[in-house]
């Protein structure tokens, strides 16, 4: 089960360098500026998305530190009959998708179509459906260290799954595509 948590390891540092760098090389890279990206949100609603997404950045750390110094990889069972394995994938639902999403934004942004909206849900509803398995693959885990890092991943992962869903994937699209 080691295996297990080092290659998940390799994939949320691999994957977290290229959600930043994906952000990063969008934004520098975008030549209608940082406000077409965000489509038709107001912006009042702006600063509730970027406290969400710092909210969400925190939350994801948590989860994640707990899930790999708090748990032993080959004790835990997740939900029912899984093992840690279901956090390989679970991170990959996540980050995989994650990256993809400020790329294809920006593409649509600067030549819209019909396969990059279609990219650009699709990447959206991953994301979300990863971050709603990491919420029921802490709250069945078992057995589980109960302490403040416990609730701290299992609350964060809920507000992480809140972002993921609501604001990104319903809210954001929903406003986004207004203009397209």
């Amino acid at each position: 089960m080691l295996a297990w948590k080092i290659v998940t390891g390799i994939i949320v540092v691999l994957g977290g360098i290229g959600v930043v760098s994906s952000y990063a090389i969008g934004a520098i890279k975008n030549p209608n500026g940082a406000q077409a990206l965000w489509g038709g949100v107001s912006k009042n609603l702006i600063p509730l998305y970027t406290l969400g997404m710092f909210v969400s950045a925190v939350a994801f750390l948590a989860s994640t530190y707990y899930i790999f110094f708090k748990l032993d990889a080959s004790a835990i069972t997740v939900w029912p009959g899984a093992k840690f394995w279901i956090f390989t994938v679970v991170y990959l639902l996540i980050l995989v998708p994650s990256a993809l999403w400020m790329t294809l934004t920006v593409m649509m942004v600067n030549n819209p179509g019909t396969w990059f909206e279609i990219g650009i849900r699709t990447v959206l509803i991953l994301t979300a459906i990863g971050s709603l398995l990491l919420l029921i693959s802490l709250a069945t885990v078992s057995p589980k260290v109960v302490d403040w890092t416990y609730w701290l991943a299992l609350i964060g992962s809920a507000l992480f799954f809140l972002h993921t869903a609501v604001l990104d994937a319903v809210i954001w699209t929903i406003l986004f595509f207004r203009n397209y």
